[in-house]
């Protein structure tokens, strides 16, 4: 894309009324945006309506700065840093699977190495979005590392959302699993921000890692702030680039409901994994399961659905664990730990199943939860957390 092609695709994003749809209308019937720019407003009412062909013969605000913003930005790239890139739909790059959809952005802004950006940064027909709750249960974000490292290992790249809680604990197992160097994304951020920020700042770290092994993509122009609007109107992007979407944690009101709705619309596949029924971050899931999404228990649940072959399995866990690396208990576990189950447990709940005196099993979960093996909850409850 040259400079002036740059300018065109920007002034028709910024165009106040055009729309995608509109502007797949546009594109269709004159090609691309400089020729668009070109025509007659008699001409412009043959796609759309009078105001938005006036609009479009007219310079929309902020379009210059954007323009020189934008084209500064990808040419600041530093050779020891990730790369940057856009893309329009008319690029090779561009990610089939995403073209496919109902409504496709007119561009992604990209970031990640450059070995991707130069090829083909969005595997074909390799990804699965992992969504949930950004307050997770301990064992929630537990489950979303260890199945999004099981699943990259066997072949896909994890697809999130950089929030925190289960979003930012599926971008770390994919990275757990990353090795350079990078002939496929690890992971693949997409957020609700120009590519010039990072939202939460908390998950920056994170950001940076996932720009060095995988991908961070925006259909925002650069400086667009995080927007409560944004959020729900990416989740497309995220189910679209997608053969699937695991669901971890969900409250029934959640975001990620809105990201396993649009997968269904999409015509992909809805996995959920079960939770306690005392836990609110599992009834979402729950509700998913009864409407028909894929009750998942283990990786080789996700793998054997999408039809991934076998051999891509060989390397996952099964003596002693379930797919997703979460240790199976062989019946000789911790006394505390059996009364304990998998649901949340307040103190004088469990002195009543143990028989223990509250003292001495304060010191006994204090014990477990040093080790690892328990959760400490908002509220004086523990919970049990699975380990790789």
């Amino acid at each position: 894309m040259d400079h002036d092609e740059l300018g065109a695709w920007l002034r028709l994003t910024l165009t106040l009324g055009i729309g995608n749809g509109a502007a797949r209308r546009l594109l269709a019937r004159f090609g691309l945006p400089q020729s668009i720019f070109q025509q007659t407003e008699a001409a412009l009412q043959l796609c759309v309506p009078a105001a938005q062909a006036k609009a479009l013969r007219e310079i929309p605000q902020g379009w210059e700065a954007l323009w020189q913003t934008t084209a500064q930005w990808l040419a600041s790239a530093v050779p020891q840093g990730p790369a940057r890139a856009i893309v329009s739909l008319g690029d090779l790059r561009y990610p089939q699977a995403l073209l496919d959809t109902e409504d496709p952005p007119l561009l992604l802004y990209l970031m990640g190495p450059a070995s991707l950006l130069e090829d083909q940064p969005f595997p074909s027909d390799r990804c699965l979005a992992v969504v949930g709750s950004r307050n997770p249960t301990a064992q929630g974000a537990e489950n979303a590392r260890l199945f999004a490292r099981a699943l990259h290992s066997a072949g896909l790249t994890i697809v999130s959302g950089l929030a925190l809680g289960v979003d930012a604990a599926a971008h770390e197992g994919a990275l757990d699993s990353a090795t350079p160097p990078c002939a496929r994304a690890a992971t693949i951020a997409v957020v609700g921000t120009g590519l010039d920020r990072v939202y939460p700042r908390k998950n920056l770290d994170l950001a940076h890692r996932i720009a060095a092994h995988g991908l961070i993509v925006s259909e925002y122009p650069l400086g667009t702030p995080p927007l409560p609007g944004n959020f729900p109107k990416r989740n497309r992007i995220i189910s679209g680039l997608s053969q699937g979407t695991l669901v971890v944690e969900a409250a029934l009101a959640s975001g990620s409901l809105i990201t396993a709705r649009m997968a269904a619309e999409q015509g992909r596949e809805v996995f959920a994994i079960p939770g306690s029924i005392h836990a609110p971050q599992s009834r979402g899931c729950h509700a998913l399961i009864r409407q028909g999404a894929k009750l998942v228990e283990s990786a080789q649940d996700v793998l054997e659905e999408l039809k991934i072959p076998a051999t891509t399995m060989s390397g996952l866990p099964h003596e002693g664990a379930n797919a997703a690396g979460v240790t199976v208990s062989d019946g000789t576990e911790d006394p505390v730990l059996a009364a304990l189950g998998y649901d949340p447990m307040g103190l004088d709940a469990l002195v009543a199943r143990t028989g223990m005196g509250a003292s001495a099993l304060q010191v006994a979960l204090l014990e477990l939860e040093l080790d690892g093996s328990i959760a400490r909850l908002p509220g004086g409850v523990f919970q049990r957390v699975g380990r790789g």
